[in-house]
């Protein structure tokens, strides 16, 4: 049994200090945990921020995203090898390579990327070089080798074995300059989502990345809240319009989750600072934890 194990990353490295750091403890009062038969694995301290560019990468913070990466890697490894399900708390976008080094290291992985924006930017189109912009891009091996080469592995994730899912900045990204997504990485924004049915679009999706990935060894799910329509989560640093229903996102992680080839799972970008009375709060940790409840494994307390 591959119990949920909660690592709190409570790194904004990749962002700013401005309230997304206080995620874990948001949604583990909001009773995340409930039902889960959940274990704590513990927390992992970001070191300080610095709010100077590097002049050397473009982007903010590299040194301690490549550190941060090194030892969140450590703790998801360790609940990997402990039989457990990592459930990481963001934090921003930039905890994702430390949770995909911890899969490089074990091999080759794909990943489900549940997000508003696709996050491919160069570090030259970043107008501030937040590395919460780049994630994908990096994992993928695009940016400056201090973040694309951790521990000398190379890319994280192979084009191939990545699904971006239910963005919608196509627009805002082009006009900005970012690098266009490559051909071989698979991408259904939200109106493809939205034209196969969210649900069908998930399962069509977990499908490629299991038949995708040579040794089958699975993939990561990862969640930035902003794939949620603005209406219902507004509690995010960089809002637009439209995205996924409740239900929809639901839908989308009870069929991902499910799927034994899920090794893991990471939440990011929630901003309780604009969740005043706790009520976004309380509605994201019920749909994460039904998410969760449809893995084969999963054990009511």
């Amino acid at each position: 049994m591959r119990r949920p194990a909660i690592i709190e990353a409570p790194s904004v490295l990749g962002l700013r200090p401005s309230g997304v750091q206080d995620l874990p403890q948001a949604l583990l009062d909001a009773g995340l945990l409930d039902g889960l038969g959940a274990v704590r694995a513990g927390r992992v301290e970001p070191p300080a921020y610095d709010p100077t560019r590097d002049t050397d990468t473009g982007i903010l913070n590299p040194h301690g995203i490549a550190e941060y990466s090194v030892r969140l890697a450590d703790v998801v490894g360790g609940v990997l090898d402990a039989g457990r399900f990592p459930v990481v708390l963001g934090g921003d976008c930039s905890i994702l390579l430390g949770n995909l080094l911890a899969l490089r290291r074990r091999g080759r992985h794909g990943l489900l990327f549940l997000d508003g924006h696709t996050d491919f930017y160069q570090p030259s189109a970043e107008p501030t070089g937040e590395a919460a912009s780049m994630e994908l891009a990096l994992a993928t091996g695009r940016g400056p080798r201090l973040l694309t080469d951790l521990e000398g592995r190379g890319r994280l994730l192979r084009d191939e074995d990545v699904v971006a899912f239910g963005f919608r900045d196509a627009a805002e990204s082009a006009e900005a300059g970012m690098q266009p997504l490559p051909p071989h990485l698979y991408a259904i924004d939200l109106d493809g989502v939205r034209a196969t049915g969210a649900t069908t679009a998930a399962r069509q999706a977990v499908e490629r990345l299991t038949a995708g990935t040579a040794t089958g060894a699975g993939f990561w799910v990862h969640l930035d809240v902003d794939v949620l329509d603005d209406a219902i989560m507004p509690a995010v640093d960089y809002r637009q319009p439209g995205g996924l229903t409740w239900e929809e996102l639901e839908g989308v992680l009870r069929t991902a989750l499910s799927d034994p080839g899920a090794v893991g799972f990471d939440v990011t970008i929630f901003n309780p600072r604009l969740d005043p009375d706790g009520g976004i709060a309380a509605r994201l940790a019920e749909c994460l934890r039904r998410g969760l409840a449809a893995r084969p494994d999963h054990v009511p307390d």
